[in-house]
């Protein structure tokens, strides 16, 4: 393939990827991702040793061993914006080579396992709080999709059909489904669940403040949504676009929610850092 011009893949001084600011051999093949980069240092504490810490703006990342095996630990942000510059860096990471600028051979593909660790509310009454969810379909109602060529499969097409027209929006939404390997491996005790990913924390969640939300009763419209066997049990701000990279890029990626609010019985959980952390261990001891 061509060599990747100098604007659009960008080297920092010390050749470190622009965003990320790191060098290849920093990250690991199996990584965390976490949205809050404070979170970040309550993953590695766990760790055995740590040999790589590196910050910049809000990508925090630490690379170490956890009983023998390698991980590294990246703080995204929030929003689908940041997962594209965090999934196409840490891609070009391993399946570009630095020196000449090209993508490495097809044969010579590195395929990362990546797992989100984040918050997320529930849209479902019988969803506890403290509980654990992982992700099987997740929806994206931002617009992230709009510039990727995503395949979807016919039944992930009409899944979004379906939730246009139940929420009455003028725009197709996208839907990929995450690793099937991944989540018998690490969720297979937790409640699984399918995600909408929101463009906001407010009005897209259906929250009002001083601004009326133009999509009228959307929690009700999200929770009673059901097709064929599919029914959305809760809502975050960056599955959908760590699923359609994912697939695009050619990564096994899972993302995991500790459930700290319920938005149809209005409550939220009151020892939501012990929830999280335990999700952190879990996930530690299982990946």
């Amino acid at each position: 393939m061509a060599r990747i011009p100098e604007s659009e893949l960008i080297f920092n001084a010390d050749g470190s990827i622009y965003h990320l600011n790191l060098l290849p051999e920093q990250i690991s093949d199996t990584i965390i991702t976490v949205g809050d980069q404070d979170r970040v240092a309550k993953v590695s504490q766990h760790f055995d040793s740590i040999e790589v810490q590196v910050a910049k703006r809000e990508f925090v990342t630490h690379t170490g061993y956890y009983k023998g095996k390698r991980i590294s630990v990246v703080s995204t942000g929030i929003g689908t914006d940041n997962i594209d510059i965090v999934f196409n860096e840490l891609d070009a990471l391993v399946n570009i080579d630095f020196v000449s600028r090209e993508p490495v051979d097809a044969e010579d593909h590195i395929s990362l396992k990546i797992v989100r660790i984040g918050t997320s509310g529930a849209l479902q009454q019988d969803i506890p709080l403290g509980s654990h969810l992982a992700t099987e379909y997740a929806m994206g109602l931002d617009s992230l999709m709009q510039f990727y060529p995503l395949m979807e499969t016919g039944y992930e097409t009409e899944i979004a059909v379906q939730v246009q027209l139940a929420l009455g929006i003028g725009f197709l939404p996208y839907c990929a489904k995450g690793s099937d390997l991944l989540r018998e491996q690490i969720a297979f005790d937790m409640i699984h669940g399918n995600t909408f990913t929101c463009p906001g924390f407010y009005g897209p969640q259906g929250r009002q403040l001083r601004l009326q939300p133009k999509v009228q009763d959307l929690i009700q419209k999200l929770s009673a949504f059901q097709y064929e066997n599919v029914k959305f049990t809760n809502f975050e701000m960056e599955t959908a676009g760590i699923y359609a990279l994912g697939r695009l890029l050619g990564h096994e990626v899972l993302s995991l929610n500790a459930i700290v609010a319920n938005r149809i019985s209005n409550t939220f959980a009151d020892n939501s850092e012990q929830v999280i952390d335990d999700l952190i261990i879990k996930v530690l001891d299982r990946i």
